[in-house]
């Protein structure tokens, strides 16, 4: 067995360099991005948390800011359209498969309609007739947090008007399928003890999703970066040939 033991230089070829530099520095840019992400998200929550635990506010009439109210506790006073409500499809809770309700509330104040998420019911209850109970009549008062809808995901099936329940909160759309009008661009999610109504929709913990991976996906970039500048070093050293 031979060991080559002449010396060897680092003399890149222009190919490699021309594939090897630009690559590393959408790398090293997209690993300074998501620092800079990891910085403005921490600042998202941080505003969030902060909206959360405020005390809640009457909801305007007219909402001309939906953003400006996101996460945002408040109160609004009306009544129940019962007639009118929706299902939306949930994630099983301690064990058990069903959906949120939807009940439009049209204001007392002449502010329109607003949908409320009243809470969780189980698959064997999503009939109305199976919980007379939760058809609160009269004037009520719903304290909760401000949810506005977003665009489906890319793995999120569509809404479908006219199915059994809906996919994602889409108010104008719902609006449209239940003949409802003037009805705000957001959800109202009834927090807990919040118009409770003997063991079902009894509202909704407030829970705020903001994950921040950007750490992660930041050390993953300058990873891949210096791991290409190391594969690029090694690769493109040469032996050096003696002269004749």
């Amino acid at each position: 067995m031979t060991v080559d033991a002449a010396p060897r230089r680092f003399r890149p070829s222009l190919t490699a360099t021309l594939i090897t530099v630009p690559a590393v520095l959408i790398m090293l840019a997209l690993g300074t991005w998501q620092v800079q992400r990891m910085a403005w998200k921490a600042e998202l929550i941080q505003r969030v948390e902060q909206r959360v635990t405020a005390p809640p506010v009457p909801l305007p009439a007219t909402v001309s800011d939906p953003e400006g109210f996101e996460f945002r506790p408040v109160t609004v006073t009306g009544r129940y359209l019962h007639d009118k409500e929706m299902r939306l499809m949930a994630r099983p809770r301690q064990g058990q498969v069903g959906y949120e309700v939807l009940t439009p509330l049209q204001r007392a104040d002449g502010g329109g309609v607003v949908l409320v998420n009243r809470g969780f019911v189980p698959m064997d209850r999503r009939d109305p007739a199976t919980r007379p109970e939760s058809r609160t009549g009269g004037e009520v008062t719903v304290t909760g947090l401000v949810r506005l809808p977003h665009p489906a995901g890319w793995f999120q099936p569509e809404n479908r008007p006219g199915a059994d329940a809906w996919m994602r909160v889409d108010p104008p759309a719902m609006a449209a399928a239940q003949g409802l009008s003037g009805v705000a661009p957001l959800v109202v999610e009834a927090l807990p003890d919040a118009g409770r109504s003997g063991g079902v929709l009894n509202g909704i913990a407030p829970q705020v999703e903001l994950p921040n991976n950007h750490l992660q996906y930041a050390i993953t970039w300058y990873s891949l970066a210096v791991t290409l500048i190391v594969i690029f070093v090694l690769s493109q050293r040469r032996r050096i040939e003696p002269a004749p």
